[in-house]
C-alpha cells in the first residue's frame, strides 16, 4: 500500500519544477498588478498550495495504467459510478471481518486508511483558504467540494478520454470526505493564521520601502523581449513572402526602435510596462523626450540582443538534441518506466552538450549570457537607487502605477504614484525613495 502512495508524491515532485517554471510569469503579473509586490511569503504559500494540488491530482491518476492494457476489460466495475453515501463505512466494517479490535479496524484494515487519506487529501486545500485567501469555512468548503468534483470526474471520464473506459472508481463517498478534509484543514489553520502575518501586511511592508521591485521590472523586460521577438518574426515573415520588402536586415533594429522608443514616447511605456502597471518618465514625474527614450534603447540593446539570440540558438540546439534524446522503448502512459526515461535522458541530454560542438557553442552562448546579464544586475544592485545604467544614463526611470489591490489612491499619501504628484522642492527626495 506504501507504494501506492510514494508513486504519485514522487511523480508530482518531478512534474512540479516544470510546471513552477511555466507559470511563473503568469504568476508574477498577477501579482505585481494585483499586489504591486511579490513578496517570498506570498510566492511561497501559492506555490505550496500548486504543489499541494499537483500531488492531490497525481494520487487520483496515478499509477497509470500501461497502453497495452484493455482498460474496459481490466475495469469492468468502475464503469458506474458508486453514488451510495456510507459504501466506505461499510468497506471498513467488512474489512474488519466485523470484529471490533484496533487492529482489526485501524490498524491493518486498508479501507480505514483509505478514507483517512481520502481526508488528508485535500487539507492543504482548506488552510490555504484561510491563510493564503483569508476566506470563511463556506469558501474552503465549496472550495473542496469543487476539487474533489473535479478530481472524481477525472476518473470517471478516464481522464478526460485519454483512456476508453475508468480505471479508477468515482465514488460519493469520496467527495464527501475530501470536502469534509478541506473543512477540517481550515479549522486546522486556525492557530497559524493568528501567529502568522498577514500576507497584506508584508505587502504594505514591502511598498512602504517606495521603489519599484527589480523583479518587476524584470518581468516587464521580459514580456518585452519576449513581445519583440514575436513582432519580428512575424514582420519577417510577411517581409520575405511579399517580394516587394526587399530584405529583411532592417526587421529586428526597425521592430526594437518601434517597441522600446517610439511606443513608450507616445504612450508613456513600453507594452510590457503596461501589463505591469507601471510608467516610463523622468525623475521628477515628467515626460521624457524622445532623444532620453533613444538614449535609454541603445544602453539597453547589449544585454537585450544577447537574450533575444540565446532564444533561438536554444531552439535550434533543442531541435538538434531531440532526437538523439528519444527513447522508444519506454511506454509513454506507463509512469515508472516515464520517471526511469526521465533520468536517461537527463543524462543523455548532459552528455551531449559536453560532447558536441553544438553543445559546447550552446554553453558559450549561455556563459555570455548569463555573464552580460550578471553585470548588469550587479550594476543595478550596486546602486543607491536600484537604478540601472540605462535608466541613470537616460534619466528615464520606471514610475509604478496604483496597483488593482492598493488600500491608496494616487492622490493619498503612501500611494505608489504619490512621488509623481510631489512639489519641486520633494522631488529629489521622491526621486531617491524610489
Amino acid at each position: 500500500m506504501t507504494d501506492a502512495y510514494l508513486l504519485p508524491i514522487r511523480t508530482a515532485a518531478l512534474l512540479f519544477p516544470v510546471l513552477a517554471l511555466l507559470m511563473f510569469v503568469p504568476t508574477a503579473i498577477v501579482l505585481y498588478r494585483r499586489h504591486g509586490v511579490m513578496t517570498r511569503w506570498r510566492v511561497l504559500s501559492l506555490y505550496g498550495g500548486v504543489y499541494c494540488a499537483l500531488t492531490a491530482f497525481c494520487m487520483t491518476i496515478v499509477p497509470l495504467p500501461k497502453s497495452s492494457v484493455n482498460v474496459c476489460k481490466a475495469f469492468p466495475t468502475f464503469a458506474e459510478p458508486q453514488l451510495t453515501p456510507g459504501v466506505a463505512f461499510s468497506d471498513i466494517w467488512k474489512e474488519a471481518h466485523h470484529r471490533v479490535t484496533l487492529d482489526a479496524l485501524i490498524l491493518h484494515n486498508s479501507a480505514f486508511w483509505q478514507t483517512v487519506f481520502n481526508l488528508i487529501l485535500l487539507l492543504p486545500l482548506g488552510a490555504l483558504v484561510r491563510i493564503h485567501f483569508r476566506r470563511g469555512l463556506s469558501a474552503a468548503t465549496a472550495a473542496g467540494c469543487a476539487g474533489s468534483l473535479f478530481f472524481e470526474l477525472t476518473q470517471y471520464s478516464g481522464l478526460w478520454g485519454l483512456y476508453e473506459c475508468p480505471y479508477r472508481l468515482f465514488a460519493v463517498d469520496d467527495l464527501i470526505v475530501n470536502t469534509a478534509g478541506a473543512a477540517l484543514g481550515w479549522v486546522v489553520a486556525g492557530p497559524l493564521v493568528r501567529v502568522l502575518p498577514a500576507l497584506d501586511a508584508l505587502d504594505d511592508r514591502a511598498l512602504a520601502v517606495g521603489r519599484v521591485p527589480i523583479g518587476r521590472r524584470l518581468v516587464a523586460l521580459l514580456v518585452d523581449v519576449t513581445g519583440v521577438q514575436l513582432l519580428i518574426g512575424v514582420v519577417a515573415g510577411i517581409s520575405a513572402v511579399v517580394p516587394e520588402a526587399g530584405a529583411v536586415l532592417w526587421v529586428p533594429p526597425a521592430v526594437f526602435a518601434l517597441w522600446f522608443v517610439v511606443i513608450p514616447w507616445r504612450t508613456g511605456a513600453t507594452p510590457g510596462k503596461h501589463l505591469l502597471l507601471l510608467r516610463l518618465a523622468t525623475a521628477e514625474g515628467g515626460r521624457p523626450s524622445l532623444a532620453q527614450f533613444a538614449l535609454r534603447a541603445v544602453v539597453l540593446s547589449p544585454p537585450l540582443v544577447v537574450i533575444g539570440g540565446a532564444a533561438p540558438s536554444a531552439a535550434v540546439a533543442g531541435l538538434t538534441v531531440g532526437p538523439v534524446l528519444v527513447d522508444r522503448s519506454g511506454s509513454p502512459t506507463n509512469t515508472s518506466a516515464l520517471l526511469e526515461m526521465t533520468g536517461v535522458m537527463g543524462y543523455r541530454a548532459v552528455s551531449y552538450v559536453l560532447t558536441t560542438s553544438t553543445g559546447i557553442v550552446l554553453l558559450f552562448l549561455l556563459a555570455g549570457c548569463l555573464t552580460l546579464i550578471g553585470a548588469y544586475a550587479r550594476a543595478v544592485c550596486r546602486h543607491p537607487s536600484g537604478l540601472g545604467p540605462h535608466e541613470t544614463l537616460s534619466g528615464v526611470q520606471n514610475h509604478a502605477r496604483t496597483h488593482t489591490r492598493a488600500r491608496t489612491r494616487p492622490d493619498t499619501p503612501g500611494s505608489p504614484d504619490a512621488p509623481d504628484m510631489a512639489p519641486p522642492a520633494a522631488a529629489e527626495d521622491a526621486h531617491t525613495s524610489r
